[in-house]
């Protein structure tokens, strides 16, 4: 019996340990194959350039994203973060401030409001959702009452590199988001923290009591959460030369979906960098190719809903 069955249940092995592995990166090449089939402007370099162009702000998000939910938690303040930090740095810029002090301005806006969000988690134990939603309520809030509802523009073209600049021919956001994703993997692979980070997820009562300082490593997630999110409107509003108080609104949504297509488990202590990278290249090729075959807006919500669902539940079956 031993013999018979052993050889069938080596290959379940091997096709559940392949699955995890590669089934993520096998989608996403499946998925641009058919976009290529589909359209004929999709597999081009100005396309592919536009798509990491678009898809570096959410890139850059997810990774904070990826952080949080590592540790059992969730953050749903990033939008309205991203949107007081770059208003206060926006209004600095077009005071006369130097394009550097301004982006600094901004790290540190949205580290103070992550790092806010992280105690109330931490120390209060308020349930993330819960305080996370409050961050986003005050923060919306106060960037309206800040900006009296009004954009501020005419940033300069200093401040504006970091949008729309170039290192060679790639555009200055793909450079920043390979960064983010890179330090991001040497963070959670390569550090005691990174460890001490997937340990809290794996099992929070069983890592205070192996002596790990669980209430800093929850704090320093959604204070990293809050920068990185304010990194991304940086380049968001260098873009666009505009600053408004309603940027980044649903921009939550759309670093979540990636995390979770890429596998990262809301159970915690399970995820990958280079697995949230290929959520960020689906959701954004899937949003590119959707919009060169002219699907309508109404009709893209409702695939990237059945895209996030399947990921889901391929994620268990695989599990």
């Amino acid at each position: 019996m031993t013999a018979t069955t052993m050889p069938g249940t080596r290959r379940r092995m091997d096709w559940r340990l392949f699955s995890q592995r590669y089934g993520l990166f096998v989608v996403f090449l499946l998925l641009c194959l058919a976009l290529t089939l589909a359209s004929d402007r999709f597999l081009t370099v100005d396309n592919l350039l536009n798509i990491l162009r678009q898809s570096a702000i959410n890139g850059i998000i997810s990774v904070g994203m990826m952080m949080v939910i590592l540790t059992r938690g969730i953050d749903l303040s990033v939008g309205s973060i991203l949107a007081l930090a770059t208003l206060i740095t926006a209004s600095m810029v077009q005071g006369g401030a130097e394009p550097a002090l301004g982006l600094l301005v901004c790290l540190v806006v949205g580290g103070a409001l992550g790092l806010i969000t992280g105690l109330l988690v931490s120390v209060v134990r308020i349930p993330p959702f819960i305080a996370t939603l409050g961050m986003m309520t005050f923060a919306r809030g106060l960037a309206l009452v800040y900006s009296g509802g009004q954009p501020i523009t005419g940033l300069g073209d200093g401040f504006r590199q970091i949008g729309t600049g170039f290192i060679g021919p790639i555009p200055m956001p793909v450079v920043v988001a390979a960064v983010v994703f890179v330090g991001g993997y040497l963070l959670l692979n390569h550090t005691t923290l990174g460890r001490h980070i997937f340990a809290l997820g794996d099992n929070e009562r069983a890592a205070y009591v192996s002596g790990l300082s669980t209430r800093r490593i929850t704090a320093f997630v959604y204070m990293l959460s809050g920068v990185l999110s304010a990194l991304a409107g940086a380049i968001l509003v260098a873009r666009l030369n505009s600053a408004q108080p309603t940027a980044g609104m649903g921009f939550e949504f759309d670093a979540i979906a990636a995390v979770v297509v890429g596998g990262t488990s809301f159970d915690g202590g399970e995820g990958t960098v280079p697995g949230t990278l290929l959520g960020v290249l689906i959701i954004g090729v899937l949003n590119n190719g959707l919009n060169l075959l002219n699907v309508p807006s109404f009709y893209q919500g409702v695939v990237q809903g059945a895209v996030i669902a399947l990921a889901l539940l391929l994620h268990r079956l695989i599990r």
